[in-house]
């Protein structure tokens, strides 16, 4: 118990890093969701195919094979691309690469939940607001993205629990997050359990506090909705 104190703050440093590597990620994943689901839904066939081929290549395919093959794959690609334009070495950093590659994964998971939330918006709410002399703009705004997020926020909310969890994958390619360094403490103290058993319950108070966050923005989405 003594090793466990004495590491906190080490591990803690981590902690953050886990932390601000989810919440890079969840931007990210919030644009590539939202611009997948309008590419699923637009009147383009290209788009809705290029959409379709993101989902099912992104959920078919295990998060670590796709964490490593963007981790070395994109610097591999990267390097090729700079080298053609003269430029020296470029070197993709694990918090870059697990940010990309985080976001890109659940980039997927949202879009599948924001199509479901804007599909769910009564249609003639849509058709009153251009009726009355709204821009298409203005429509999303005032009426589908509201509504749209009381919808998709329960699937979001599940979204992120996961992806939190996932960010303990980005220690394999060398991050400083709070797995690699619970790692590192084991390894110093020959006491892997204790820190291991450490990280989970810092995870599991992530967890709570997100879902305390999620309920509170529910119920404040929510409000003058009569439910069943």
């Amino acid at each position: 118990m003594q090793n466990a104190i004495d590491f906190m703050p080490f591990i803690l440093t981590g902690a953050l890093v886990t932390v601000q590597l989810a919440l890079a990620s969840v931007a990210l994943a919030i644009v590539l969701g939202m611009l997948g689901a309008t590419a699923k839904l637009s009147g383009s066939l290209a788009l809705r195919s290029v959409a379709g081929v993101y989902t099912t290549v992104i959920r078919g395919i295990p998060d670590l094979v796709l964490m490593l093959l963007i981790f070395y794959g994109g610097q591999i690609a990267v390097n090729e691309i700079g080298h053609s334009l003269g430029l020296a070495y470029i070197e993709i950093d694990p918090f870059t690469a697990g940010t990309l590659t985080i976001g890109f994964i659940f980039g997927a998971y949202m879009t599948e939940s924001f199509r479901g939330g804007i599909l769910a918006v009564p249609r003639g709410e849509i058709e009153a607001g251009r009726a009355f002399g709204m821009s298409a703009v203005l429509v999303f705004r005032r009426i589908t993205l509201p509504q749209m997020v009381r919808h998709a926020l329960p699937s979001f909310g599940n979204n992120w629990l996961v992806l939190v969890k996932t960010t303990a994958l980005v220690s394999v390619i060398g991050l400083q997050d709070m797995v690699f360094r619970a790692g590192q403490a084991g390894g110093s103290t020959r006491q892997p359990f204790t820190f291991y058993l450490v990280v989970a319950l810092i995870y599991l108070l992530i967890t709570a506090v997100s879902q305390v966050a999620l309920s509170k923005a529910e119920r404040r989405f929510n409000v003058g909705v009569r439910t069943e």
